[in-house]
């Protein structure tokens, strides 16, 4: 069940070393133990893996380890929208040389298009690549949104396959799921809202809490799917705290610090996101308890 890339898609961090300099070893272990985690596809380079702040070369060379850390077991979803659209092509051509089975492209961020533009740019984007594309709504990061109009007309594009929704509007998602042609998945964008969003129809999460909760989370699915409403909404609210800790400042802040509390530490993130303090840390690990996970 769940969708092309399965039901649990990790928004995979990107491990540093100290000094911040990219850790490609830890990158490919991680990413193989996730697999083993419950993680069926990774986004590499996404939000969660600091893409801001990762250069092209480094983004090719983490999509290159890691799609060959996990060939034949994952698939590679690779983070390649920007507010430029020819850099994103660019970058999407490089990840389809990479090796990449997906590209995950978000919506233009700061320069605020409308959606006509919003059109034009993810057209420009899928017409210039052979790959799978899935689009990434997420208005609380970008200050656009991509209206439900403009995502039904992508949907029309052959290979604009998804989307992965963080609005967090179940109405609108709903709305969505029933109007888009066969085909066309809906992901939810936020670990909190995936139990509803598959209640809907969604097919699963770009999740950030898979890190340290990816079987459960495939497992709160699969009951769904099933029918076991009351099996799933148990997991749902154990998990809850775990969810709601993961974002006590900006991701992949507490993402990092949870790391190394369950012993897989991945380095501190890269300025101008610093490390957790103290307090941040001490909350992340009470959701973390209150979930079962420590």
């Amino acid at each position: 069940m769940g969708g092309r890339f399965g039901s649990v898609v990790t928004a995979m961090v990107t491990p540093f070393h100290d000094d911040r300099s990219l850790d490609v070893d830890m990158a490919q272990e991680l990413a193989s133990w996730l697999v083993d985690s419950g993680t069926q596809s990774l986004v590499i380079a996404g939000s969660t893996g600091e893409a801001a702040t990762l250069t092209d070369e480094e983004k090719i060379t983490l999509w290159r380890a890691v799609a060959e850390a996990v060939r034949g077991r994952a698939k590679v979803i690779a983070g390649t929208g920007t507010y430029d659209t020819a850099h994103s092509i660019h970058l999407t051509q490089e990840a389809e040389r990479a090796g990449s089975d997906a590209v995950l492209v978000v919506s233009p961020y700061y320069n605020e298009p409308p959606q006509r533009g919003l059109l034009a740019h993810f057209s420009a984007v899928a017409g210039a690549t052979g790959l799978p594309v899935i689009a990434y709504n997420i208005p609380g990061r970008t200050a656009v949104r991509i209206e439900h109009d403009t995502l039904l007309r992508l949907a029309e594009i052959d290979n604009i396959v998804a989307v992965k929704d963080s609005t967090g509007e179940f109405d609108a998602i709903a709305r969505l799921i029933h109007e888009a042609p066969d085909g066309f998945e809906v992901y939810s964008g936020d670990d909190w809202a995936t139990f509803g969003y598959v209640c809907l129809g969604a097919v699963g999460v770009v999740s950030v809490a898979s890190h340290i909760a990816g079987e459960r989370i495939r497992h709160m699915i699969e009951l769904l799917e099933g029918g076991d409403l009351d099996g799933a909404r148990k997991i749902h609210y154990e998990l809850l705290p775990a969810f709601h800790s993961l974002f006590v400042t900006t991701n992949p802040i507490p993402l990092k610090a949870a790391m190394a509390l369950i012993g897989r530490p991945v380095g501190p993130p890269r300025l101008p996101l610093v490390p957790a303090t103290d307090d941040e840390i001490a909350r992340v690990r009470t959701g973390m308890e209150a979930a079962g996970l420590l």
